[in-house]
């Protein structure tokens, strides 16, 4: 009778001692492609969440924060698979990822079925929120994108004719393309011609022979940079002298090394401007290049803002379910990212405004802001 008494005592004060641990751990499922031709994408997002995760935990031990990497390979059969995999093996109460339109929307479609929120960083694509409970972003739209870049073509660069790139292979590409589109129209423009290409070619040099027949003042290729780099470097080598626009799918280093200088004069719409005089935007800065060495990227901003985000829906106590979760997330208001203020909207959207930059000799030049009209 004693030995019991003392053997409950010692696994109280163990369970006591460990307590914090036990229920202080909360995992957050991450779906984000590591392998594949949208790895970059995926490993510059990766370093802001870990950032934004080893902030959090160093300050709220007794809450800490765990999360589950499962790799999409750059497919959208195997984000579903991913997706399948955190909620029935895992069963974790939320998911951030994935980074690329196509992905997520296969991920999406089982989150939404399994009621459990699902957070994409970067996915523009319209159709990634549209009619979903449960499924949000903390980017902006293609429908914005798009028209802010129609809008900086006609009223800034007064282009008045244009050509679109657009990539078959995604729904990133044909929103985006489409959005632009219109709005280019809109703003009395004219679109000469949408010409396609496959992320499976390798040059491009017979859609840049009807650009050149077609001689627009814009060129507008709404892709990524694999294959946007390669239509840069060849559009110069065949003397096509006009502007390039393109979309976030652009903004890596890796396209200007693809590009071998081709890509300077062209201008981006994207997510955030390392020279945005934003005190939390440079203390992000900072604290990134201390811990990875290099500056961090748009992805890296958007995964670090997502992170905080998904973060701040958990409360105090434990277990949070995905429903008081999808709760918080459907009512975030001005949220202070790094990125910018964050509110969603009615469709799940990201208010927030856009980053228009410059392709420089040196670098990307900061051009300006472009505010959203709130519409919830």
């Amino acid at each position: 009778m004693k030995l019991i008494k003392i053997n409950s005592i010692i696994f109280s004060c163990v369970t006591f001692y460990f307590s914090p641990l036990f229920a202080g751990e909360n995992k957050i499922g991450v779906i984000i492609s590591l392998t594949g031709p949208q790895a970059y994408y995926g490993k510059e997002t990766k370093n802001g969440l870990e950032l934004a995760l080893a902030e959090y935990n160093s300050k709220n031990p007794q809450t800490k924060f765990k999360f589950v990497y499962e790799d999409s390979q750059s497919s959208p059969s195997e984000a579903a698979k991913s997706a399948n995999k955190l909620l029935t093996s895992d069963k974790v109460p939320v998911i951030i990822g994935d980074l690329v339109s196509s992905n997520t929307i296969a991920a999406g479609s089982i989150a939404e079925k399994a009621k459990v929120p699902l957070v994409s960083p970067a996915s523009t694509n319209d159709s990634v929120t549209k009619d979903k409970k449960y499924i949000y972003r903390t980017c902006f739209t293609d429908s914005f994108q798009g028209l802010v870049m129609a809008n900086f073509a006609v009223q800034q660069l007064k282009t008045k004719t244009a050509v679109i790139l657009q990539d078959i292979d995604s729904d990133y590409s044909i929103g985006l393309s489409n959005n632009f589109s219109k709005k280019f129209v809109e703003d009395g423009g004219k679109v000469l011609k949408v010409i396609k290409y496959s992320q499976k070619d390798t040059s491009f040099t017979p859609q840049l022979g009807e650009i050149r027949k077609l001689k627009p003042e814009v060129i507008f290729i709404p892709g990524f940079h694999q294959q946007v780099g390669v239509i840069l470097r060849e559009a110069k080598e065949l003397n096509i002298n006009t502007k390039f626009l393109g979309g976030d799918g652009w903004d890596t280093k890796e396209l200007r090394t693809i590009a071998n200088g081709a890509e300077q004069g062209g201008y981006i719409s994207t997510h955030y401007s390392p020279d945005m005089p934003s005190q939390k935007l440079q203390e992000f800065i900072k604290n990134y290049k201390d811990k990875f060495k290099v500056e961090p990227s748009s992805f890296s901003a958007l995964g670090y803002d997502t992170a905080k985000i998904v973060f701040s829906a958990f409360k105090s106590s434990s277990p949070n379910t995905s429903e008081e979760i999808n709760s918080y997330l459907s009512n975030l208001k001005n949220f202070s990212g790094v990125t910018g203020t964050i509110s969603m909207d009615k469709n799940h959207n990201a208010l927030k405004s856009a980053v228009i930059l410059e392709l420089t000799q040196t670098g990307y030049k900061y051009v300006t802001n472009i505010n959203p009209v709130k519409n919830n």
